[in-house]
This record gives structure tokens, sequence and C-alpha cells, in this order.
């Protein structure tokens, strides 16, 4: 049996207020490193990872990093449309991080229509409890009057990090299982994953085409 290098890719993309902690979870998920001060991102930047769900399911994520600045939001419009999944971040020790949230959900929703989305709210820096204004029972309530998933974490000590990412994922291919989400031409919010033999050909084929080229 061939064993697939991924079942499926989905692209995330991941929002909130300048400077919530958005880079910062991202690399620890990514690269496993965690910096204290990180410089704000510049329109859109990009990582990537494998994981596993249930059932030994892999996923490849492409995960978008957006600018919470106003002067870049024209620029990173234009990434929600491709996304399968958002997720919106607050810092729990800036209370206007969290009273934003409603302003970023809205803005996400209406760039991505017609297409859906899988959202979760996420509770940053939660290692700073002793400067939290944010209780995590009002984080959570907010999360539930718009039905959406919620989890706090920190990516400094790693605190809920793997499964912050993990119960996205996996809701969103729950919905790809039972249908409600598809894979789509023109749409790169899910894509099939391919084999290792697949691969094999697709680097065979690169190569020969490079020979014929020379």
């Amino acid at each position: 049996m061939v064993e697939p290098i991924f079942d499926y890719q989905f692209r995330i993309i991941v929002v909130g207020d300048s400077t919530v902690g958005k880079s910062a979870l991202l690399r620890s998920f990514t690269e496993g490193k965690f910096t204290e001060i990180c410089e704000p991102t510049v329109g859109v930047d990009f990582f990537a990872r494998l994981i596993e769900v249930q059932d030994g399911v892999r996923l490849k994520l492409q995960l978008w990093d957006t600018a919470g600045q106003e002067r870049f939001r024209t620029i990173t419009w234009s990434y929600y449309r491709n996304s399968v999944g958002a997720l919106l971040l607050y810092d729990i020790t800036r209370r206007s991080s969290f009273e934003h949230l409603v302003e970023w959900l809205f803005e996400a929703r209406r760039h991505i229509e017609p297409g859906r989305a899988v959202f979760e709210v996420v509770a940053c820096k939660v290692d700073l409890e002793s400067t939290r204004v944010v209780s995590t029972e009002e984080g959570k309530a907010f999360a539930d009057s718009y039905g959406l998933s919620f989890i706090e974490t920190s990516a400094k000590t790693g605190f809920n990090l793997e499964k912050t990412f993990v119960n996205l994922s996996q809701e969103i291919y729950d919905k790809v299982q039972c249908g409600e989400l598809k894979v789509q031409d023109g749409w790169d919010g899910i894509k099939k994953g391919f084999s290792r033999s697949e691969n094999t050909v697709h680097l065979l084929e690169a190569e020969a085409e490079r020979d014929r080229c020379c």
C-alpha cells in the first residue's frame, strides 16, 4: 500500500490586531521557536506544517499570517477568499484586541463569501496570567455567541499550541468527510494530497522536462 505524504491540504488564515501574537504562535508551531520580540508583519507572511488528525489522516496546513495594521488591510483581503479555516486571535492582556474580534470575524466572513470557512477563537499569551484583563469566560462566551470553537494558548510555554491547530484541522476534515466542504476547481482552500509514488512521478517528469529543455 502506498503511503500518502498528506491526504489533504488546508489553507488557513490567521487574523487579529497587531502584536496579539500571530507570528509568535505560528513560529512556535511550525519551527519550535519562540521569540520574545517580533517585528510586526508587513502585508502577509507564510508558514506550513504537516500534522496528523484522527485515524492517522495526514494534513498539510498552509498558514497565512496577516498584518494587523489598518494600512495593510487591502493587501490581506485577497487572501481570505482561498481560505477554508480562520484563527481569530486576541491578547488576554489587551481588552481592545478582544473588543475588535467581532470586526475581524465580520471582515473575514465578508471576504471569504460565497465560500465557507471554519473559525476558531484563540486567546493568546496565557503565560501572562498576572496581567490578564479578558477572562476565559468572556472569551468562551464570545465564541459561543457566534457558534465558534474557543481555546486559550501560549506560544511561549507551548500550552495548547498543538491542540489549537489540530482542533481546527479536525473540524475542517470532519466537514470534508460529511460533504459539507468540498474540493473545488479554482479554489485553494482545500486540495487533495498525493502519495509518495505520485510525488516520484512528478519529480521524474520535471527532470525529463529539464533534459528536453537542455
